[in-house]
């Protein structure tokens, strides 16, 4: 099998308690062709102590005063030079072997410019509390709302990277989803159902959490930049949310406090 260069994008800041079980999850993919890059906000918690300490694991990797998440992702997407390109977030891990699942099914399939499959849910010591609500969507669906993408599972062709590149230094939260919706105008995406490819990670201290709020005004954003209506699907669905935003925080709070 043809064996492309995937790179892989860690962007971090002060995740000193699960960063390096981020980076061994990715070191230690049974896939050989992988160049892994890290891109560290300046962290002061420790977190550069563990990074150096597999730097010469990396194929780069940099500790620098950044606008957030979204300017870390794509400065490091600048340095990549593979045919795949994927972002594992500092708190969150791979599954053995998904580097190589996912890499297979793009070789395979040349049509398909992104492949994502299931994902658990794991609390801060790494036991697994849920699943993700992983679903086949597309362009259309996209457009509604209907994201069911876990970003961490979630491979695609650098080709079409290019033609989309870069991240929207403006969002905060639904960066992946602007760039799911402008990557599935170009080509179909494929959802693998039964093969779990990494773990989301929640804590009170994570952005699912403490910025939870600003995740679909943002994807509205996208909604009405390329032409959405006021009375579509995604609308109704921005302010059910709305509404029930309390209570599903409350849930996946107490999900993680049952199990501590």
């Amino acid at each position: 099998m043809d064996q492309p260069l995937v790179s892989i994008i860690t962007p971090s800041f002060n995740q000193a308690s699960y960063i390096e079980a981020t980076i061994r999850s990715v070191l230690e993919q049974d896939y050989p062709a992988l160049e892994y890059i890290v891109v560290d906000g300046c962290s002061n918690d420790g977190s550069v102590d563990i990074i150096q300490h597999y730097a010469d694991k990396l194929a780069w990797w940099v500790s620098e005063k950044d606008k957030g998440q979204t300017d870390a992702l794509n400065k490091g997407f600048l340095q990549a030079k593979g045919k795949i390109l994927a972002w594992i977030n500092s708190d969150d891990t791979y599954e053995p072997g998904a580097v190589a699942r996912a890499v297979k099914y793009l070789v395979e399939n040349p049509s398909k410019g992104m492949v994502y499959a299931d994902t658990n849910f794991i609390d801060e010591k790494g036991r697994v509390i849920g699943r993700f609500p992983a679903a086949q969507t597309d362009y259309n669906k996209l457009r509604q709302g209907y994201v069911h993408i876990p970003q961490q599972a979630t491979f695609f062709r650098a080709d079409l990277w290019q033609q989309v590149a870069p991240l929207d230094p403006d969002f905060y939260f639904a960066m992946d989803y602007d760039l799911w919706v402008r990557l599935a105008k170009l080509a179909p995406l494929a959802y693998l159902p039964g093969q779990v490819w990494a773990n989301f990670r929640l804590h009170t201290n994570g952005k699912t959490f403490a910025s939870n709020d600003r995740c679909w005004p943002e994807m509205l954003k996208v909604h009405y930049r390329d032409g959405g209506s006021h009375f579509s699907v995604i609308v109704a669905k921005y302010y059910a949310r709305k509404l029930a935003a309390p209570l599903l925080n409350w849930q996946r709070q107490n999900q993680i406090r049952k199990n501590k």
